[in-house]
């Protein structure tokens, strides 16, 4: 159990990559506080881990991401509820509709900063405190591969999600005296409630566009993200921070 006796907070855990990582942190012994926007996919998650792995092993706390209230209200039920931290996963993001970048409007623009990386600013306020008060702690950004390698007609996504991995290397350095880890994984597009968006359009053509630049030749699956991020959210990864960790398939080879 390479979680044992942990405290994890997933962001945007009420489905997709989020919800696969909050599943398999509980499998491998942690507490977990599943956070959504959306109560009933957020109370879902929660009561399936609490099914499987006892009463105390999950806590649904709803907030937006983007805002500095509801991120404090998170991090202080946590603390209260669970009696810890260890982990934080900043796993909430949204993005605009495939198009150019012109078209894309103010509002999205913002709200796409505020959620991708806003959160991890606001995230740091909370957590960094407690972390450096119980002498360590681990950070997980969710970025992605359109940070690195953009694809056409994201310009607004792909930049938030360059900012997030500059963000992350930067507090890696800065927060590495409070023995505080900062990473961040960079998966390729995969089977979440946002696909549709990076397409465009969900059709199997659009599907066969973006396999075909995937060298493994598949998206990628929750269970993907979640065996990277166990790892580095585990005493396994105690001398990695700072890194971007594609999962990818080779895509951005």
């Amino acid at each position: 159990m390479r979680l044992q006796g942990k405290v994890a907070v997933v962001t945007g855990a009420g489905s997709g990559f989020g919800e696969g990582i909050a599943r398999r942190f509980a499998d491998e012994g942690a507490r977990v506080v599943v956070n959504d926007l959306k109560p009933e996919g957020g109370e879902r998650v929660a009561a399936a881990i609490r099914a499987e792995h006892g009463a105390g092993s999950a806590l649904f706390v709803q907030g937006d991401v983007s805002r500095n209230a509801d991120v404090r209200a998170l991090v202080e039920q946590t603390v209260a509820r669970m009696g810890r931290l260890d982990t934080l996963v900043n796993n909430a993001g949204t993005t605009h509709r495939n198009q150019p970048m012109l078209e894309v409007g103010e509002e999205w623009f913002d709200r796409i900063f505020a959620v991708n990386v806003k959160s991890i600013y606001l995230s740091a306020l909370h957590v960094v405190p407690v972390f450096r008060r119980r002498g360590g702690g681990s950070i997980l950004n969710i970025a992605s591969t359109a940070g690195l390698r953009p694809r056409p007609g994201l310009t607004v996504y792909n930049a938030s999600k360059g900012a997030a991995i500059t963000m992350t290397k930067s507090m890696a350095v800065e927060f590495a005296p409070d023995r505080i880890r900062v990473n961040c994984l960079c998966p390729v597009a995969g089977e979440t409630a946002l696909l549709a968006d990076f397409m465009g359009a969900d059709t199997p053509e659009n599907r066969a566009k973006f396999v075909a630049s995937i060298p493994l030749g598949r998206l990628s699956r929750p269970l993907d993200i979640a065996n990277a991020a166990l790892f580095l959210a585990s005493d396994e990864a105690e001398f990695v921070t700072g890194v971007a960790l594609e999962v990818d398939g080779g895509r951005c080879v």
